[in-house]
């Protein structure tokens, strides 16, 4: 390949012959340095230019950077809430049943099978043997257990606590404080809360939770006013407070449904309302863990929430 080229001494041009090797080294050589150009260039730019995308990821890791923290204490809060929650079912059970309470996650048994997609079969027939057998070995304890209770409800040795509700159409939003420290409205300081409040008009009937016989009546201007004492079998007895009349004697036996009296605002009340509460063996229990057979389920969890976190009781 022949080509010219100017020759600086002579001031004229010469031709020269140019073979395609070197024209094509000379070719790849600028390639190569315009590509390594390139390359150092944006590398250059990306680190001082970002894009608008680079510019919004940044801001969301800041933010999340920010909320992770608030999301830790969220989460330790929620686990908090749950906890007591599994607590307080437990100490429903233990107080009407007398047993632990079931497990919230029937799943959380299952072992490998959660967390595998494919098994022996073996192992898959091993896994199914154990488990009906324990689910077999529970259901023969369970049967044994109501036979037992069905003896004993038959020989008269035990029977059901009181799990009506004290008044008609009973709803969540008539239940104040419970059982626990609340704030004395007349004193302004902490004291021991032994029953649960029930807001409602004056006038309105008290009804008996449970048959029994009525232990006791107090009447008193004073403390918690005029008062029905019923002992039932099993060694509960509940005690309804606060009564504008009573209906009852001392001493005669009263059927569940029974009119006991009515909603008053006696002895040291802050508004009409009746003082609930329910006794056995000497300790007072919660007498919201009494009310889920009287109500829904959303009604009775609405129960449990206002009765814990009424921080004044009534009286």
């Amino acid at each position: 390949m022949k080509n010219y080229e100017f020759d600086s001494r002579s001031f004229s041009f010469k031709k020269v012959h140019r073979s395609f090797v070197n024209l094509f080294r000379n070719v790849l050589n600028v390639v190569l340095i315009s590509a390594v150009i390139a390359l150092v260039t944006y590398f250059i730019l990306s680190l001082f230019i970002k894009t608008d995308t680079e510019k919004r990821l940044a801001r969301e890791n800041n933010m999340y950077e920010k909320v992770y923290a608030q999301m830790q204490e969220r989460e330790q809060m929620i686990g908090d809430a749950v906890s007591a929650l599994q607590y307080k079912d437990n100490q429903i059970y233990h107080d009407i049943f007398n047993t632990d309470a079931p497990g919230m996650d029937p799943g959380s048994e299952l072992g490998f099978l959660a967390s595998s997609d494919s098994l022996p079969n073996r192992d898959i027939v091993q896994y199914s043997k154990d488990k009906s057998d324990a689910l077999l070995e529970a259901a023969a304890r369970i049967e044994n257990l109501l036979s037992s209770i069905q003896d004993r409800c038959v020989q008269g040795s035990d029977s059901l606590p009181p799990l009506s509700a004290p008044l008609k159409s009973l709803s969540y939003a008539q239940v104040a404080a419970s059982v626990g420290e609340k704030v004395n409205p007349f004193y302004k300081v902490p004291l021991e809360h032994t029953g649960l409040d029930i807001i409602a008009v004056q006038g309105e009937p008290v009804y008996a939770t449970a048959s029994g016989y009525v232990s006791d009546v107090i009447t008193s201007r004073k403390g918690q006013g005029n008062v029905v004492e019923i002992t039932h079998p099993g060694g509960y007895v509940t005690r309804y407070a606060h009564l504008s009349d009573i209906q009852v004697r001392k001493g005669v036996q009263v059927r569940k449904g029974a009119c006991v009296g009515y909603v008053g605002i006696t002895g040291n009340s802050f508004a009409p309302h009746l003082h609930y509460e329910i006794i056995r063996d000497g300790e007072y229990l919660d007498p919201v863990n009494f009310l889920f057979a009287s109500v829904t389920p959303d009604e009775y969890l609405n129960m449990m929430y206002m009765s814990v976190n009424t921080g004044q009781s009534m009286d």
